[in-house]
């Protein structure tokens, strides 16, 4: 990562680089941030894109072959090619490619295997783009509200990451919605993200889950209708109860691992990697199954017509007290 920010900020750049990873905010971040690092006050005409498993390589090689424009480098992007992943003779090109041309790959999946991987990794940058750690993930925070002159207490930061969704462009949303809502004051407080984020939703979800390992079937329902409250479509609520019993049947499977590592396996910020993992202490991993179950019976319920959406999570909620 520090390589492609030195090479950002210098203007020397290599002819390669390849993003690869699951955390799409920061691979749009540092595409965008290259492009407009090699492309200065130039404008698109020395600028390419491609994108899908499609791509015409010999277009691809022709316009990169094709000199810049009143500028020192023309930059080719391709996205979501499979070229990482397929065999392909790719590398083959990019040894004559002159060196007037940035390409920069961009892909989600790729094979450490793969020939043009191997010749990127050796001649380039590749750099993998992750869910990040709990120390970057602050830091993000801090950085987005600073630009926009809000502080925050880590305090308070660690109540909203515990509660949303971990990736960038999920916590950004989130970000742009506190920086909005207190329009004129400084500092976000607790009650500013219970009153706008989707803290509210994740957070009565848990309680739910909580609600129903104490067989307390009324609190259970009374959740159910506060979500109802809040607009929530119960096909929607349906989803987090599918995707919360799918958490703690994967946490639960992981026994005594640490929460880095339950946070990278699941997928789950790393704030909220202990809520799980004392919730599913609470139940055995066969009532998980059976639960987990019964959710998708209840989706193939309601798809058909046999159901009606509220009260079919209703009844399902009162199957879960009674496990």
């Amino acid at each position: 990562m520090q390589r492609l920010k030195d090479d950002i900020k210098s203007g020397n750049f290599h002819n390669i680089y390849l993003l690869y990873g699951e955390e799409d905010y920061l691979k749009r971040m540092y595409r965008d941030n290259l492009k407009k690092a090699v492309l200065k006050d130039s404008d698109e005409m020395n600028y390419s894109y491609y994108e899908g498993n499609s791509i015409d390589i010999k277009e691809v090689r022709n316009i990169s072959d094709t000199l810049p424009f009143f500028s020192d480098y023309r930059i080719v992007v391709i996205e979501n090619s499979g070229l990482f992943k397929s065999s392909n003779d790719f590398a083959d090109y990019l040894s004559i490619m002159p060196d007037s041309t940035i390409i920069l790959f961009v892909e989600k999946e790729i094979d450490k295997r793969n020939k043009l991987y191997k010749y990127v990794n050796k001649n380039g940058i590749t750099v993998e783009m992750n869910q990040m750690n709990e120390h970057d993930t602050k830091s993000f925070v801090g950085m987005i509200l600073k630009q926009n002159n809000k502080i925050i207490k880590e305090k308070t930061a660690e109540y909203l990451l515990q509660h949303i969704d971990n990736s960038m462009s999920n916590i950004k949303n989130e970000l742009d919605k506190l920086i909005s809502y207190t329009y004129g004051r400084e500092e976000i407080t607790i009650e500013d993200i219970d009153e706008i984020c989707s803290v509210q939703i994740t957070g009565r979800i848990f309680q739910m889950i909580d609600a129903v390992a104490d067989s307390n079937a009324n609190q259970a329902i009374q959740l159910y209708h506060d979500l109802l409250q809040l607009r929530e479509n119960p096909m929607s609520i349906l989803y987090l109860l599918t995707r919360h019993f799918n958490i703690l049947l994967q946490v639960k499977s992981l026994n005594n691992a640490s929460k880095s590592v339950i946070a990278s396996k699941v997928g789950v910020p790393p704030f909220a990697a202990g809520k799980y993992m004392s919730q599913a202490k609470r139940f055995n991993t066969d009532s998980l199954k059976k639960m987990l179950d019964k959710c998708i019976e209840t989706e193939y319920r309601f798809k058909r017509g046999m159901i009606g959406d509220q009260i079919g999570v209703e009844l399902l909620l009162m199957q879960f007290v009674n496990h």
